[in-house]
């Protein structure tokens, strides 16, 4: 990258908010894609950092470390070329002297920087071998006053430099309107300090004074950044609030059972061909489910429970209720081998019950996708099952009333809404009971789901085994192998998941094609060589079996490039036990139940998410036998194992618990990466923490009701300032 030239960054000539009829400029491009469109946007774009260009060190003074502004005269200026091509520049401030190190640079740096010309230069002291430089500094003539402000650092992207940046944003907070939408009685209520003006606070944060704690700005807790985060808050509890009143005016069919007289209700029937007994957590849930659906408000309910908690047949027993009312119900999965996996269990729980259920995904033959949509229309078909295919125009109910979607989180606001749209009776809104795996941590459902009932099962099911989870260096894979065997040999099955299914030259993982060919090598051969890394492709054989077919150990592979046949038989093969070992990527993350696989191998463990590591380790202690987790985690020169990578693996040695998993998740990654903006790729609190703003999230959810009531006005400016149009994410 070249270096931040004060003085070669053009400069806006026109305010951002150009003509429609005007062509746009790049600069003007990349506010758009930055998402900055309207003069509230820029004023709200808040900096990353700063620089203090308020005033100028002595290098006699400076340490090494230490990010200073010195200006000088260059006495030395050359073109090297070993062990790089690289700009070498050399300052003399008449206190001492430092060396100017460029290795991506421009012929106008070569102009600026020529001997004798005197330059302000900013950057971070470092002892070289040479002597003291400056590796890439910020550069510009010298002259002119000393700024008055630290200088701010926006987030930006490629085409946009700071300087235009930082003039439109100052245009945009000039022009911006920062009218109070705060009701003045509520300014200085139950928190802990008083809030400044909207205006106050965002001049002071885009230009600082000097003699400000700078920890207090990289921190957030500045009185500045108080009423920013208040504000936002605020503007997500009144839509959120907003949405759940717009519900409760809404209507949908009450689902209640038929009088039968003394034949039993198709969920009591169902209750009592379930070959196991429903754990006390599943019977509070699944009443509190029925309970919203004989109700004609849409029920809007998220039921969250940990991996193999049982939720598929509450699920179930939610979808009885709904055709025994004489409604049909749909279930959408986001993976076509989640789905079927539900396919399979609603079919031997409600087929015997005389319920027709219909498949649609993608990958169908059209005949099979013909009869499907006409029992649907017709409402032959009581229960849908399906992936995104579900949501198609094609896909038309004849009665629809309740949508039970899986791993909602993996949807989009688009693609739920979508369902949602699917009834089509006199304008009534369906049920809606979305289900996840991965527990939401409380803080983050009373900020990102007030507008939903959530129900949680809290209680595995008996029988399930406590997992055993190792981390283990790469270095070992012998011993895991050798772990393998004697899992095979006592008639068990394996997994082992790799982040990759290809080769990639920018990153070093053994991929799943690659370990597939290494595993059956190595345990099909008893002169194998070490499984230090893997083989090369040119001996891959099937998907299915060791490469050239023969016997011993069958050894399957599973990826999303797979053609879906080809998927379908090899999980066929490992559900019944053919596959001693199946090599996958994270399709096999959800939905997969093999009772008899007791350990998982997880390739580059750093690489995953804790819930994804979480969901993964839920494919084995799924029977009777003890299960094993075993995290493998790379041991070469880079990526060293970072902080982040090793909390991950940490947390998932000291717990199986899905909600403490979820909450040093939500340390770890922060609520924006947790759950973006309800999964629709752009987080709705850029600047509040739910780990620390507890007393402001607070304060936001007392006032949010008493201002959609009595300042409705002022509500609506507010949701408008702070969410333009992603207020409508939050409908979903």
């Amino acid at each position: 990258m070249p270096s931040r030239s004060a003085s070669a960054a053009p400069v806006p000539k026109t305010p951002p908010a150009a003509s429609a009829a005007a062509p746009k400029s790049q600069p003007q491009k990349a506010l758009e894609k930055l998402g900055l469109r309207r003069d509230i946007d820029l004023a709200l774009h808040l900096p990353l950092r700063y620089e203090d260009e308020t005033r100028l060190t002595r290098l006699a003074d400076a340490r090494d470390g230490d990010m200073v502004q010195i200006e000088g005269q260059v006495t030395h200026s050359e073109l090297t070329f070993r062990p790089r091509r690289q700009l070498r520049v050399t300052v003399d401030d008449g206190s001492d002297t430092c060396v100017l190190r460029f290795i991506n640079f421009y012929p106008s740096h070569q102009k600026t920087l020529s001997v004798g010309a005197r330059v302000r230069v900013r950057g971070e002291i470092r002892g070289g071998f040479a002597g003291r430089e400056m590796v890439h500094p910020g550069f510009r003539v010298a002259g002119g006053e000393l700024a008055t402000a630290l200088t701010p650092v926006y987030p930006t992207v490629a085409g946009l430099p700071q300087a235009y940046l930082r003039k439109a944003v100052l245009g945009g907070l000039a022009r911006a309107d920062l009218s109070e939408t705060l009701p003045a009685e509520f300014m200085n209520k139950n928190l802990p300090q008083p809030l400044s003006s909207l205006r106050e606070a965002l001049s002071f944060l885009h230009q600082p004074a000097p003699d400000v704690l700078l920890a207090t700005l990289e921190d957030r807790s500045h009185p500045a950044w108080q009423r920013l985060k208040a504000e936002e808050l605020l503007a997500q509890q009144l839509s959120q609030l907003q949405a759940r009143r717009v519900r409760a005016a809404m209507r949908a069919p009450p689902l209640r059972a038929p009088v039968h007289g003394p034949q039993c209700t198709l969920q009591e029937q169902l209750l009592e061909r379930l070959p196991f007994r429903l754990t006390a957590a599943q019977q509070r849930v699944g009443a509190e489910i029925a309970a919203d659906l004989q109700k004609n408000l849409p029920m809007h309910r998220l039921l969250q429970g940990d991996v193999g908690s049982g939720k598929t047949v509450v699920a179930a027993l939610a979808a009885a209720r709904c055709m025994d009312a004489g409604w049909q119900c749909a279930l959408m999965a986001p993976t076509e081998i989640l789905a079927e996996q539900h396919f399979r269990k609603l079919i031997g729980w409600l087929e015997p019950l005389g319920i027709q259920t219909a498949w649609l995904t993608g990958s169908q033959k059209a005949k099979e996708r013909r009869e499907a949509l006409a029992m649907i229309a017709s409402g032959a078909a009581g229960l849908v099952v399906g992936t995104h295919a579900v949501i198609q125009d094609k896909v038309i109910f004849k009665n629809l009333a309740l949508a039970i979607i899986d791993e909602q989180h993996r949807f989009g606001v688009a693609q739920r809404l979508a369902l949602r749209s699917k009834m089509t009776q006199g304008g009534e809104e369906p049920h809606l009971l979305m289900m996840t795996a991965t527990p939401i941590p409380r803080t983050l459902a009373m900020s990102y789901y007030a507008d939903l009932d959530v129900s949680t099962i809290d209680e595995l099911p008996p029988g399930r085994t406590p997992i055993v989870t190792k981390v283990v260096a790469e270095s070992r894979r012998d011993e895991v192998v050798e772990r393998i065997r004697s899992q095979l040999a006592e008639g068990r099955q394996v997994y082992w998941v790799c982040p990759l299914i290809e080769e990639s030259e920018s990153v070093d993982l053994i991929n799943a094609t690659q370990t597939h060919e290494a595993l059956s090598a190595a345990l099909n051969s008893p002169h194998a060589p070490p499984l230090r890394g893997s083989l090369p492709p040119e001996g891959a054989g099937s998907a299915l079996g060791r490469p050239g077919g023969g016997a011993g150990t069958q050894v399957g592979l599973l990826h999303s490039r797979m053609p879906v046949a080809e998927k379908k038989a090899v999980m066929a093969l490992f559900t019944s036990g053919q596959l001693g070992v199946l090599v996958s990527t994270t399709v096999i993350e959800v939905g997969v139940d093999v009772p008899n696989a007791s350990l998982m191998v997880i390739e580059h463990a750093e690489r995953f998410g804790l819930s994804q590591l979480h969901q993964l380790r839920g494919r084995v202690g799924r029977g009777a036998a003890a299960s094993a987790c075993v995290l493998l985690y790379s041991t070469g020169e880079a990526p060293r194992l970072g902080e982040t990578a090793r909390a991950r693996l940490k947390a998932m040695v000291e717990t199986q618990d899905g909600f403490e998993i979820a909450r040093r998740d939500l340390e770890i990654r922060g609520p924006g990466e947790f759950l973006g903006a309800r999964q629709s790729g752009a987080p709705l609190l850029r600047f509040a923490d739910l780990a620390t703003d507890t007393e402001l999230l607070a304060w936001a959810r007392a006032l949010a009701p008493v201002m959609l009531d009595k300042y409705p006005d002022l509500a609506q400016r507010h949701i408008l300032r702070w969410l333009g149009g992603k207020a409508e994410f939050l409908k979903a």
